[in-house]
């Protein structure tokens, strides 16, 4: 048996400098650059819970609510919000901070699904999250909803 773990356990921070290979004509930050950073946040929160290599499945939702500017720093904030056997939702929170204006922006949210899988890419059982915290307990919840609709979804394609 697997011991369940807390989602604490799995929390990823990483933070990365919009440098201006990273950037549109305006200075913004590339939409695809930051689906990138997010990726591999939550990549690591997923093995990091599991111990195992884990893969994107899918990508349910990610928000751009605000731009992300060249030269401010993006902090990257990924956890297990649930598992269901061998998949998992995680979420990740991203965060703009200009150094020379002193703010911090949440810029986007985004879920995603990762697979742990073995040395030969065969799927494998996740422990359990443990959720303690209010929100933890709000994101386990909204996690089975996400499911539940993706798997909807599927079988209309």
């Amino acid at each position: 048996m697997i011991k369940p773990k807390t989602v604490k356990d799995s929390t990823i921070t990483m933070t990365e400098l919009v440098l201006p290979h990273y950037t549109n004509q305006l200075g913004k930050l590339l939409g695809g650059q930051l689906m990138h950073w997010i990726d591999i946040c939550a990549a690591i929160a997923s093995a990091k819970h599991t111990q195992h290599v884990c893969v994107t499945a899918s990508v349910d939702r990610i928000d751009f609510i605000h731009s992300i500017n060249l030269g401010d720093a993006v902090t990257l904030t990924a956890s297990v919000n649930r598992v269901f056997n061998t998949s998992m939702d995680v979420g990740v929170k991203v965060y703009s901070e200009s150094f020379k204006k002193g703010t911090r922006t949440h810029t986007n949210t985004a879920f995603l699904t990762f697979v742990s899988v073995d040395n030969n890419g065969k799927p494998v059982k996740a422990a359990e999250i443990f959720p303690e915290t209010d929100e933890e307990k709000r994101r386990y919840e909204e996690a089975l909803q996400r499911r539940e609709n993706r798997l909807k979804n599927r079988t209309k394609a």
